[in-house]
């Protein structure tokens, strides 16, 4: 029988004559760094660290914000604030750095270097080495039953992997790399003292400064659409240090009631909106524990759409518990958006930790003790009692100590 006129060549090998044929102007531009999530469609960047990529289901939607609540002494939240800026580097992405206690040039010069997917691979390798020498009865030890049948998060990558790289944290990223690439800067001391201090619809005159910056940029370098970009599409990386706290004139740290306390969620109004309607994403670090009011950080929540909490152990009983003796510690994701769908993407476990080596930051699986079953924990003596014909249940609980 000949070919069917509709579907071009005879199928061959059980393949079938109909192909799906897209319209080129439907297509997603192709944007360097960038891919398109299978579950939804949306285009997704990666945070610069492959593990937390994974948990937040594939990377960071583009026109998406990300909220760091930074750990007690604010150590590794600056750690993911620098990869998701290394990242933005090594993909060639235009970067928007604000401070208002370190000098964005300096936070730049810190960044962490990129590694070679050979190099990591040849690290990778040594180490599942080590771990195949040992005895397969220790290592299995280790591995709490009710993890040994859970998905590993991935923290090695492949060779041919090319969404998202791995960095060296004991060197810094070089000058040449650095020259390379196009980013603003925006230091809060700077701005103040060249020009005057203006404050609109009760919110700080810091906050106003950096929404004016953050929206010249945009319209200017055309990542809103409205004037097209000189060059191939580009994402624009939009990186703010500890936000909210008083070195940005804010007080909602310092009191119960601050004096301005819709200041910090009509920035983030604000500041959504203009993401939603640009190529970019944006990654804040805000010191939540120091808030006060805790129906402000709920606030604050809400109004972003990725939400990320880091505990570290430093000063805490867990530093010494020997179940954490491999970890530094926690990430609780409280929130992830819910893009072109009913269900957000959540991680199969929430009992997330990192873990800091000399050259690496990694997230993984902690290893906890497994909950008691609830037939060991909870006791349901049984009471059936009769009164004029009907039958009543009567539960008893008690927990046993």
């Amino acid at each position: 029988m000949a070919a069917l006129a509709t579907g071009g060549a005879t199928p061959s090998d059980g393949a079938t004559s109909f192909q799906r044929k897209v319209p080129a102007s439907s297509r997603l531009a192709a944007i360097a760094g960038t891919r398109p999530s299978v579950r939804h469609g949306q285009l997704l960047l990666s945070s610069g660290l492959p593990s937390l990529d994974c948990v937040l289901g594939g990377g960071l939607a583009v026109g998406t914000l990300l909220l760091i609540e930074e750990d007690k002494y604010g150590i590794y939240s600056n750690l993911l604030f620098k990869y998701f800026l290394a990242e933005g580097i090594v993909c060639g992405h235009n970067l928007f750095v604000a401070s208002a206690k370190e000098d964005p040039a300096d936070i730049l010069k810190e960044l962490p270097a990129p590694l070679f997917d050979d190099v990591h691979k040849n690290q990778v390798d040594e180490k599942e080495t080590a771990i195949k020498s040992k005895p397969e009865s220790q290592e299995s030890m280790k591995i709490a039953w009710r993890y040994q049948n859970l998905p590993k998060i991935e923290v090695s990558p492949a060779a041919s992997v090319r969404f998202g790289h791995y960095y060296d944290l004991s060197k810094t990223v070089s000058p040449e790399l650095l020259q390379s690439i196009k980013w603003h800067r925006f230091f809060l001391p700077e701005e103040m003292s060249l020009h005057p201090e203006i404050k609109t619809c009760n919110m700080t005159c810091g906050y106003t400064k950096l929404l004016q910056s953050i929206q010249r940029i945009i319209y200017q370098e055309g990542f809103d659409g409205s004037y097209p970009q000189k060059k191939q599409k580009n994402i624009l990386r939009i990186g703010i240090q500890s936000l909210g706290s008083v070195l940005w004139g804010d007080d909602v740290c310092c009191a119960d009631n601050p004096e301005d306390i819709h200041s910090l969620t009509k920035f983030l109004y604000v500041l959504r909106g203009l993401l939603r309607m640009s190529l970019s994403a944006c990654i804040i670090t805000v010191p939540a524990h120091l808030i006060q009011n805790k129906a402000i950080m709920e606030r604050v929540t809400n109004l972003s759409d990725t939400v990320v909490g880091l505990e570290s152990f430093i000063g805490s009983e867990r530093e010494t518990n020997p179940l954490y003796k491999d970890y530094q510690g926690l990430i609780h994701v409280h929130q992830i958006p819910r893009l072109n769908s009913l269900i957000c993407d959540v991680s199969g476990t929430k009992d997330l930790a990192f873990r800091l080596k000399r050259k690496l930051f990694t997230i993984e699986i902690s290893l906890q003790d497994p909950p008691l079953p609830t037939y060991q924990k909870w006791k349901w003596p049984i009471l059936i009692i009769t009164t004029k014909g009907f039958f009543s249940l009567l539960l008893v609980i008690a927990h046993l100590n």
